[in-house]
C-alpha cells in the first residue's frame, strides 16, 4: 500500500531485532512508501539503512519523528529533536515524554500520542 505522501521518518530507538516494535515500524513505514531513517547509537545499519548515532546527524529534513525511547533515554535528546524541526512527533506507547511534548508544541511541532503501527494500518498516518 503506497502512502498518500511519502515522508522521511526518523525512528528514534530503532532496532535490528525483529521482535521489537521499532523494527516493525521501520518495516511497515517502508511498506507504506515512507523513508524510515533509523536513529540509535548502538547500531551501524538497520534494514540496509545507515543508522545515525543522533537525530542531529541526520542531514535530510525530517517530516516525522516516531519515538521508541522511554523518558529517561529521550530527556537528553529533547534539544536535538526540537532543533530538527519535524512537522510532528509520534510518542508510541511507553515513549511518552511531557517535557518533550511541551517544548515541541511551543516550537510549533505537532505531538501525537499514538502507535505508529496502528496509524499506518488504519490509514491515519
Amino acid at each position: 500500500m503506497a502512502a498518500a505522501k511519502s515522508e522521511i521518518v526518523a525512528v528514534l530507538g530503532a532496532s535490528p531485532k525483529p521482535d521489537r516494535y521499532a523494527f516493525r515500524a521501520m518495516e511497515m513505514l517502508r511498506q507504506h512508501g515512507h523513508r524510515a531513517v533509523p536513529v540509535n547509537p548502538a547500531f551501524e545499519e538497520i534494514l540496509g539503512e545507515k543508522c545515525y548515532r543522533s537525530i542531529a546527524d541526520v542531514v535530510e529534513p525530517i517530516d516525522t519523528v516516531t519515538m521508541y525511547l522511554g523518558k529517561q533515554r529521550s530527556d537528553p535528546l529533547i534539544g536535538d529533536i526540537v532543533q530538527a524541526k519535524p512537522r510532528r512527533i509520534i510518542m508510541n506507547p511507553g515513549a511518552e515524554n511531557g517535557d518533550l511534548a511541551a517544548k515541541a508544541e511551543a516550537a510549533g511541532i505537532e505531538v501525537d500520542y499514538a502507535c505508529t503501527l496502528v496509524l499506518l494500518q488504519t490509514g491515519g498516518f
